[in-house]
């Protein structure tokens, strides 16, 4: 997976979890907290994964299996959080979940699945950076490596250091 495109498509999910409401017609004044907040530290984190994978790549290293698919169960938490966070209307809070539901039960869905949905999204993306930082870690030498670049009469390592 390329940083361009992780990096994309982190800056549109990041809009669409912030301010994804608006072209349904119920943005509300909650979009202000939602964009600094929200919106800005998703994308700063895409953008920190963008640069960690170009590092890994860089390295010919390959990006691991746990970077892929926490990232993209990321991106199914930031959908999902995308469709469930409230905006204010009137005096009125109402998702586009709830508003294609049109009960005060799925406002109240809603609103239950909302955090759940926006945490799972930043530790997910999280852990993704964590993985992505052991990506490109070098790999740790092996006792035979020791005996060779210390000769045949070198003392072992001792195992602790």
């Amino acid at each position: 997976m390329g940083s361009r495109v992780v990096a994309i498509i982190g800056v549109v999910l990041a809009l669409w979890m912030a301010v994804g409401r608006w072209p349904f017609g119920i943005g509300g004044s909650l979009t202000w907290w939602y964009v600094p907040t929200i919106g800005l530290l998703f994308a700063v984190l895409h953008l920190w994964l963008a640069r960690r994978l170009r590092v890994t790549a860089r390295k010919g290293r390959r990006t691991s299996r746990s970077t892929i698919v926490s990232l993209i169960l990321a991106w199914l938490c930031a959908i999902g959080f995308g469709l469930t966070v409230p905006d204010r209307v009137g005096d009125d809070l109402i998702s586009i979940l709830s508003l294609a539901a049109g009960s005060s039960f799925s406002a109240e869905m809603s609103l239950a699945l909302c955090n759940p949905f926006g945490i799972l999204a930043f530790a997910l993306l999280i852990a993704a950076i964590a993985f992505s930082f052991a990506d490109a870690r070098d790999p740790k030498p092996e006792e035979d490596e020791y005996l060779d670049d210390a000769g045949p009469s070198a003392p072992l390592p001792h195992p602790l250091a």
